[in-house]
């Protein structure tokens, strides 16, 4: 008896590839979440202010929260008004900075996964330890807020 052996097209090869490798999977989610961020931030205006996610803070309480202005600074960003940015948000261009970053690692990273299979387990946790710190450092002024509100 003689068994054929079935040749796979690329796209079977891919399908199969992604889906045994949840590495590849994370990062393609992540970067659609950022592209999709960065889309609803250029699609509604700081002008006409239609954000359709409003600050449950101030709704509730009346008063801005250390957030507040973020949805505009991060509009202004995309359309590369910068100065208007940071009088909305003086931590705008670092949260808007840290998913910019991450968009570029996620690809970057990505690539270099499938490129260098032997140095997977290396590069998921340079990929973990790094985004981390650009996490801890971007959003480090709200984190000190948290914590300082609780002491």
């Amino acid at each position: 008896m003689i068994l054929y052996k079935r040749k796979s097209s690329p796209e079977q090869n891919l399908k199969v590839r992604l889906r045994n490798e949840p590495y590849l999977i994370i990062n393609i989610f992540f970067a659609g979440v950022i592209l999709l961020i960065i889309a609803y931030f250029g699609f509604f205006s700081p002008e006409k202010d239609n954000y359709p996610v409003i600050c449950l803070h101030e709704k509730l309480t009346g008063e801005q929260c250390f957030s507040c202005g973020l949805s505009h600074s991060f509009s202004l960003i995309v359309r590369g008004r910068i100065d208007e940015a940071y009088r909305w948000n003086l931590y705008g261009m670092r949260v808007f900075l840290f998913f910019a970053s991450q968009l570029i690692l996620r690809v970057v990273f990505s690539i270099f996964y499938l490129w260098y299979p032997d140095t997977r387990k290396q590069l998921i946790i340079i990929d973990c330890i790094g985004s981390g710190l650009i996490f801890l450092i971007s959003f480090w002024p709200f984190i000190a807020r948290i914590i300082s509100d609780i002491l």
